[in-house]
């Protein structure tokens, strides 16, 4: 991914809005027709894909199909009719931002973006808040996502998040402002390649002193019309392998503070694997014993891209949940040979032992 200063920082806008001839910008560089024209027009798809098959839209003034990918300074020709088109449905919109208005035209009072902890190029890190969904839904309107497209209204590739984190989570959330960040960054993500760490404040002591390989098998089930994760059988239908490592950082008998490290990347995961375990994570209503209304204590401690960045930040928890210093990363690598089988617990991995294979 591409370091320059000439890349736009979180507080100015990204590019052209519809009103403007469609010339591709660099951050949406890379994407296929039918995306480039969705983002930028945010008319039917089905109607644009018969616009491009009919001919009536061109790049560089040849025909084109759906799929081939535009390129930064591509000229895209249009039916005369389509910005007036696209204008309108923006105006008809209820999005809290349309992609014709410009930044300056944004709420001054409206929600400020979460603090930014670092950058490169065109990926971002931000510092969500606990409390802060990643996208809108039922009972929240606000959310990052809704943020963004205040803020960035009128940017030629909205910026995007690459990857989830649940409302309740605080910490590093990784948002891509170009289509080529957007895509590299998720593509490390589904090779499990991405460095994802946590820090969690469980219930109860942490059995541990050595880091542990915690492996289970999960699947999502419908319970009272409201989507949860459960352990089950290893070939049970659905179910997925999860695995993270697991290091204590401080032991008490109330409760014992662990630093997690993702190996996979399932919906819940830490905070079924921990509850699974008899040590839910403090805070947690749906996993746990806890109370609705109460901080749930698990943060995104640091984020680490192959061969790329590396954004850490600490929780703002204070009082004697106070995390202060910011602790090492917990290492990994692939072995010689698959560690023994740990079926639905933790296994220590020992002083010389912290390498493990994915055991697929």
């Amino acid at each position: 991914m591409p370091m320059s200063e000439d890349n736009p920082p979180p507080t100015q806008a990204l590019g052209a809005s519809v009103t403007e001839i469609p010339v591709v910008q660099e951050p949406e560089s890379g994407q296929k027709l039918l995306q480039f024209l969705q983002r930028r027009l945010n008319l039917p798809q089905a109607m644009l894909h018969r616009w491009v098959r009919t001919g009536q839209v061109r790049i560089n003034g040849s025909r084109c199909k759906p799929f081939s990918r535009v390129q930064t300074g591509d000229t895209i020709r249009l039916p005369p009719f389509a910005m007036k088109m696209a204008a309108q449905c923006d105006s008809a919109s209820p999005t809290p931002a349309s992609k014709g208005q410009s930044k300056d035209d944004a709420p001054e009072d409206g929600p400020p973006l979460p603090p930014l902890v670092g950058k490169s190029g065109y990926l971002w890190a931000f510092d969500k808040p606990a409390g802060l969904p990643v996208h809108p839904g039922t009972g929240h309107e606000d959310s990052l996502t809704t943020r963004l497209s205040c803020h960035f209204a009128g940017a030629s590739f909205m910026p995007t998040p690459v990857h989830r984190l649940d409302r309740g989570t605080s910490g590093i959330i990784l948002v891509a402002a170009s289509y080529a960040a957007l895509d590299e960054t998720q593509r490390a993500l589904r090779a499990n390649a991405m460095h994802k760490e946590y820090v969690a404040w469980v219930a109860g002591r942490w059995p541990h002193t050595q880091t542990c390989l915690v492996r289970h098998f999960l699947r999502k089930e419908a319970v009272d019309g409201f989507e949860r994760v459960r352990p089950v059988k290893a070939d049970a239908p659905d179910a997925k392998e999860a695995l993270c490592l697991v290091r204590a950082l401080s032991i008490a008998d109330r409760a014992s503070l662990v630093q997690v490290r993702l190996l996979t990347g399932r919906t819940h995961q830490i905070r079924v694997q921990l509850s699974s375990l008899g040590h839910p994570v403090l805070g947690d209503t749906k996993y746990g014993q806890a109370r609705a209304g109460v901080t749930l204590y698990l943060h995104s401690l640091r984020v680490i891209l192959p061969e790329g960045p590396s954004f850490t930040c600490l929780p703002s928890w204070s009082g004697p949940r106070a995390l202060t210093a910011l602790p090492e990363s917990i290492p990994y690598s692939l072995p010689a040979s698959p560690p023994p089988s740990c079926p639905d617990g933790a296994f220590p991995l020992g002083e010389d032992a912290a390498t493990i294979s994915l055991l697929h």
